[in-house]
């Protein structure tokens, strides 16, 4: 689980960021202003998202003071500031990551999430490969990632293409979690892929045809979730 230190002195839109950010399953530490903040500058987050103005240690000095501790660590700044200055000062000593106030929560999430992937993304497949020893157990469905196959309840294989695959095991690895379409999207398509989400859509329809007793929920108005039965 991913764990990130956001620093916000406006006490509304902190909470809102804080419960947007969990609502992926992170765990968030929310600090109201700078010196709280540098005292847990030891503790090394995944992820710090920065407000410039501060009370007590502005975004700055803490920036200088965290890429002085660990530089590869990520930050994000958001500022309601003149935004070609604060980003370019924020480049220059280190930010990964510009936000300009005001901004919708969901890009933040985002833009958190993209970065995350980025930094993390040899230790995330060192994970990957890891639960690929065993399968995955989704009664009476079993995944065997390292095979690439997905077996009923007679162990007999499913006739899964590439895609349906790849959306299923990114399913699994996230057991509980809401997943919004364009999470989906970004995860299985990549970067890359130009056309509308409702790809995710129809990818979903086939493998729930092929395993009618998988539990994949539609989420209505925001994505799906994958349980357990």
């Amino acid at each position: 689980m991913f764990r990130i230190f956001l620093v916000e002195d406006e006490s509304n839109l902190n909470q809102v960021l804080a419960t947007y950010l969990r609502n992926e399953g992170w765990e968030v530490e929310t600090f109201m202003d700078g010196s709280e903040a540098r005292k847990a500058l030891k503790e090394r987050p995944h992820l710090w998202i920065l407000d410039i103005m501060l009370p007590g240690v502005d975004g700055y000095q803490l920036i200088r003071e965290i890429k002085a501790d660990c530089d590869k660590l990520p930050v994000i700044f958001i500022s309601a500031r003149d935004a070609d200055i604060d980003r370019i000062v924020g480049l220059e000593l280190g930010s990964d990551d510009y936000l300009s106030k005001p901004f919708l929560p969901r890009e933040l999430v985002i833009r958190a999430r993209k970065l995350l992937e980025r930094t993390y993304d040899e230790r995330l497949r060192m994970e990957t490969s890891n639960e690929a020893v065993l399968p995955l157990s989704f009664p009476p469905y079993r995944i065997d990632t390292s095979a690439r196959t997905a077996l009923n309840g007679m162990n007999q294989p499913l006739d899964l293409t590439s895609k349906e695959f790849d959306l299923l095991v990114y399913f699994a690895s996230h057991t509980g979690q809401l997943l919004e379409r364009e999470q989906v999207l970004l995860s299985v398509w990549g970067d890359h892929f130009f056309g509308s989400d409702r790809v995710v859509d129809d990818l979903v329809r086939r493998v729930r045809k092929k395993m009618p007793e998988l539990r994949l929920e539609t989420v209505y108005g925001y994505g799906y979730r994958l349980v357990k039965p």
